[in-house]
């Protein structure tokens, strides 16, 4: 599957702007990810990481009323269509382990990676949307961390499966945290931020 005919099932099946961009913005984080935890880059299997961050949702607005028992089964079905690698699918099969009854539980760096940035893209726009230009240049790490603190802020990000960054990818928070700014920044004109 190309990154253009994963634009395509994602437009055709998810109108909502701001759906959109947060498939986009874990798209990014996913690339940034496979940078950071892959010594040697090899451009396909970082496309696979990639496209799996960009339709990991792309079923939600079609499942949104029936979300906890079919997210992600009408993609999975979709994507039989394309010739997709089975990384991919995986991963977004284990995104939805501890919401969707019967997901599986991350097993790979990639199904990891994609089970822990994927609410962390939440926050940091969150984060953005506080400021005063609402934007993600005026971001820091320091910024978000201090948000993480507050329970109250961004109450539906699940903080504990975004901190699994450390004990499953080896990587520290704040260097997680670091490494998805940074990969959001660099799309933030098409984010809006």
């Amino acid at each position: 599957m190309t990154r253009e005919q994963a634009i395509k099932l994602l437009h055709e099946n998810m109108r909502n702007q701001n759906l959109r961009k947060h498939c986009y913005a874990v798209e990014a984080v996913m690339g940034a990810l496979y940078d950071r935890l892959n010594v040697e880059n090899k451009d396909e299997e970082r496309e696979r990481w990639k496209i799996a961050g960009l339709l990991h949702d792309a079923d939600y607005e079609v499942t949104k009323e029936t979300a906890k028992t079919d997210h992600t089964k009408k993609i999975l079905e979709w994507l039989r269509l394309f010739d997709v690698h089975s990384d991919v699918t995986s991963a977004i099969a284990s995104h939805a382990w501890g919401y969707l009854e019967n997901a599986p539980e991350p097993v790979t760096p990639m199904q990891w990676a994609l089970y822990t940035c994927d609410e962390l893209t939440g926050l940091i726009v969150a984060t953005a949307l506080v400021k005063p230009d609402k934007k993600l240049a005026s971001v820091t790490v320091e910024s978000v961390m201090k948000k993480w603190n507050s329970p109250s802020f961004a109450a539906g990000v699940d903080r504990r499966q975004i901190e699994l960054c450390s004990e499953r990818l080896g990587i520290p928070l704040s260097e997680f945290i670091e490494i998805a700014l940074t990969a959001m920044q660099g799309i933030s004109g098409y984010l809006g931020l």
